[in-house]
């Protein structure tokens, strides 16, 4: 038998240090990046924003990053990109975000001194969330942010579409992909206020700059494509215009303009060439590491780029002509930008002071107001003040393209003074600018509602051919010679207090007790609202009156009315608010406090944000969250415009709606009749999202009640069949529901008297219309793209009939609406066709106090 083997010998070579490094570095190396260098994940996955995360790391600024995914840096060291929570300053407040980290060998280092945090994208930049708020990529392939409160903030609305994995992208795309390693979703078809080398912006899409560097809410700027070139506006109504890059490239094969962002260029295709446009791409400087461009809180679009000390400004992209003066916040509102960068307000004096004043005479670039702030109560009192050797901010882009852009849209008044008339009648007017044509006898006329930077004439922008006469508010005069004399006022007096001493005599006691009685009713009464609502759940911010008066500057802009009162624009600090005032009392008040108990304890992205609310005596005034583009009423019936909504953008919208009322119906503690679903209270946003707003009439059920009964509440039309009975569900809220989709998908009213006297009611002819299987005859014909997708359409027409069913145990919960509409189910096939209730149903409850008498089917859907 052989002896066993011997071990051999100790390795004497002086290399046998460093062949046992050389060994054992793949071990080390892949250990590190196992610890952290993960760019993909599957669903299934779950993460908590705590300390629980492995991967914490604080910045010498204060920024903090918790990263989840991370494509490490080719080369072992420098930027990267990756994805996380992202907190800066306090770090009270977070973001899911796509950032770029300086790393080590693939891991974050841990103490870096240079290179903070450069957020490239995020889901949540308008609802950061807290402190253990989680982000589950879930079973069904569906990535959800929540706070810590559970409340959903952010998805990605991919649910049952073969999402097989996430992925950070070295370019720094966060996508969703499938088995086909197909893109499902890509945070570069959502630009935030940030492009990266390769990423695509297209017509209709926008950067959105930030408030401030420490508010990551959306502020005034965008930069968007349209079809005929980049222009970048600052918010306003109507949108400002402050620059224009026109395109000259070669055209978009999908006929669709958009800019790719690439190093040493923004590459530009235009859906058409305008004629006598000469731009062409912009040049940029090429990079020599991780470049990126982000769209600035003062309207510049600067390009950043790594280099040995941390980030640097290479480029500012959008050169304004002539300086920065062309920028429309340099000098705030009011404020008049000269050459050498110095802000000055307006000249003019009245009764001895000036119209306008400095808001801090230590930041001149804030900008000035009025000393006498416009009211809308005293238009007599309105003048306007003539601005010598004074021009508009935009007033370059006449000297670049020979026309004046300070609007999207401008008055077709043809001379001066019309123009200066126009704006002393509409309330909103800040200022008249004019135009003059080439042959000075006629021009165009512009009426800003809300007046940005002006700037003094330079000799490189001779713009004698404009005017600009600014609205100021005359102070209140003083008694003068004119009026009644001391002697007459002495006679008068003295005959009005004989009269009065003698009435008075017979009627002081009685007015004195009666005075005082009324005086306590309302003393206990208002006590009795105030202890209602200092008892509210989830109470948000409360105003005065006074403050939501000079937010709304006197209620003097008003953006719409309901049954319960009128909506006003609003500014509080630098947001943009909608203040919803009470016009009258009583009934009024439940609704009021309705409303607070409702939406103020919710939170939901497709729910619209209530700010704050003022209960100060007989005023209930509530503040929302500002949704530019209003209510979807006047985008599908027409009103005082001519854009039809694509198809997409429609379903977009039905969608965001189902997934609002499954919120209500079913992730609440009790759920959440809304009772008034209509186009009018469904607002979007500049991107065209949904909310649902309006809770006026909103009505608690209890998990373990079967129905409430209740008054007949809501809008006719719009009402299910079982209103009759007064016995109601959140089920009423699905057929309201189906009618609003058949209004999306007809372009009309549901009740429309234009209409020939057969075609009046909408769902009376859909249930013709499937009869005779000519569904198609419905679908809004100013939309061409509507017939493009003919099944799609018929099917959402489908969801609409299941909503529509008579018989509410039939419809279906809007989880399974939203479960449709994202094609994780079909629509029921077996259905009733009959959609109009014929027979007055009768109420069995007779003792209860708020039931209606019935009603006739004509005031609940509509005529038979």
């Amino acid at each position: 038998m052989p002896p066993p083997p011997q071990p051999a010998p100790p390795m004497r070579s002086p290399y046998r240090f460093l062949l046992l490094f050389l060994a054992i570095l793949p071990c080390l190396r892949s250990v590190d990046a196992q610890s952290f260098d993960y760019p993909t994940a599957g669903p299934s996955t779950f993460w908590t924003n705590n300390l629980s995360l492995k991967h914490n790391v604080t910045y010498p600024d204060g920024s903090m990053v918790r990263a989840i995914l991370l494509r490490s840096n080719p080369a072992f060291f420098g930027p990267s990109f990756s994805v996380g929570f992202f907190c800066n300053a306090a770090c009270d407040a977070f973001l899911l975000a796509v950032f770029i980290v300086y790393t080590n060998s693939g891991a974050l280092i841990t103490n870096p001194m240079i290179g903070s945090p450069q957020v490239v994208w995020s889901a949540n930049r308008d609802r950061p969330v807290r402190e253990n708020a989680t982000l589950h990529f879930t079973e069904a392939g569906n990535l959800v942010l929540r706070d810590a409160d559970s409340t959903i903030v952010w998805s990605t609305n991919t649910s049952g579409r073969s999402v097989l994995g996430m992925n950070i992208t070295a370019s720094g795309n966060l996508l969703l992909f499938d088995r086909k390693n197909a893109s499902i979703w890509q945070s570069f078809d959502h630009p935030t206020d940030s492009l990266v080398p390769g990423q695509t912006l297209r017509e209709g899409q926008r950067l959105i700059a930030n408030i401030s560097t420490t508010n990551w809410t959306r502020g005034q700027f965008y930069l968007t494509v349209l079809a005929d070139g980049l222009r970048a506006f600052v918010d306003s109504s109507p949108p400002q215009v402050y620059y224009i890059h026109g395109f000259s490239g070669p055209e978009a094969k999908n006929k669709s303009a958009y800019v790719t962002f690439t190093n040493g260029s923004l590459e530009f295709f235009a859906s058409f060439t305008k004629p006598g446009v000469p731009d062409e791409n912009i040049t940029l400087p090429s990079a020599s590491s991780v470049q990126y461009m982000r769209l600035e809180s003062d309207g510049h679009l600067k390009l950043y780029e790594w280099g040995t000390t941390g980030w640097n400004v290479v480029d500012d992209v959008m050169k304004l002509y002539p300086d920065n003066c062309a920028y429309p916040t340099v000098c705030g509102e009011y404020g008049i930008c000269s050459n050498n960068g110095q802000c000055s307000c307006p000249s003019g004096i009245s009764n001895g002071s000036n119209y306008f004043r400095q808001i801090n005479d230590r930041q001149p670039s804030l900008g000035c107001s009025p000393v006498t702030p416009l009211s809308c109560q005293s238009l007599q009192d309105h003048q306007l003040l003539a601005l010598k050797d004074v021009t508009y901010f935009s007033s370059w882009l006449a000297v670049e393209y020979g026309t004046y852009f300070p609007s999207v849209a401008s008055f077709n008044l043809k001379n001066e003074e019309s123009c200066q008339q126009a704006c002393l009648k509409n309330c909103s007017c800040k200022a008249a600018i004019f135009q003059y044509g080439q042959n000075t006898s006629d021009g165009s006329c512009f009426l800003p509602s809300q007046l940005f930077s002006l700037m003094n004439n330079q000799p490189t922008v001779t713009h004698q051919n404009s005017t600009l006469y600014v609205k100021v508010q005359i102070a209140p005069k003083t008694t003068n010679g004119t009026s009644i004399s001391p002697t007459s006022k002495k006679k008068v007096m003295g005959v009005g207090a004989i009269l009065g001493f003698t009435i008075g005599a017979l009627f002081a006691v009685f007015l004195i007790v009666g005075l005082f009685v009324l005086f306590m009713r309302l003393k206990n009464s208002h006590m009795e609202e105030e202890d209602q609502f200092d008892q509210v759940p989830g109470m948000p911010t409360r105003f005065s009156f006074e403050e939501l008066k000079v937010a709304t500057e006197n209620f003097c802009k008003k953006l719409g009315e309901g049954g319960f009162g009128s909506v006003f624009e609003g500014k509080l600090d630098d947001m943009r608010v909608a203040v919803k005032r009470l016009d009258g009392v009583g009934q009024g008040r439940k609704e009021f406090l309705a409303e607070v108990e409702t939406i103020g304890s919710i939170h939901h992205i497709y729910l619209v944000r209530l700010i704050g609310f003022c209960a100060e005596k007989s005023y209930r005034l509530l503040v929302y969250e500002y949704m530019c583009n209003g209510s979807l009423d006047k985008w599908i019936f027409y009103r005082n415009q001519d854009i039809a909504l694509d198809w997409q953008t429609r379903c977009r919208i039905i969608t965001h709606i189902a997934k609002g009322l499954s919120y209500l119906h079913e992730e609440c503690r009790q759920r959440i009749a809304h009772l008034d679903i209509k186009p009018q209270n469904i607002l979007l946003d500049d991107n065209f999202n949904a909310k649902v707003s309006d809770f006026g009439l909103a009505k608690m059920i209890d998990r373990d009640q079967s129905h409430v009964m209740t008054r007949m509440r809501g809008t006719p039309g719009y009402l299910a069949p079982e209103w009759l009975t007064s016995r109601i569900t959140e089920k009423v809220d699905i057929y309201s529901f189906g009618v609003v989709v058949m209004e999306i998908v007809c372009g009309r009213k549901n009740l429309d008297y234009s209409q020939p006297e057969e075609s009046i009611h909408l769902i009376s002819l859909l249930q013709e219309k499937v009869k005779e299987d000519r569904l198609l005859d419905l679908i809004d014909n100013h939309s061409n793209d509507m017939h493009w997708y003919r099944e799609e359409v018929i099917k959402i027409m489908q969801l609409a009939m299941w909503c529509l069913q008579i018989d509410s145990n039939k419809r279906p919960s809007m989880s399974t609406v939203v479960k449709v509409l994202e094609g994780a189910i079909n629509v029921e096939t077996c259905l009733d066709y009959n959609f109009v209730a014929t027979t007055p149903v009768m109420s069995s409850n007779t003792n209860h106090l708020d039931a209606s008498p019935p009603q006739s089917a004509s005031l609940l859907s509509g005529p038979r």
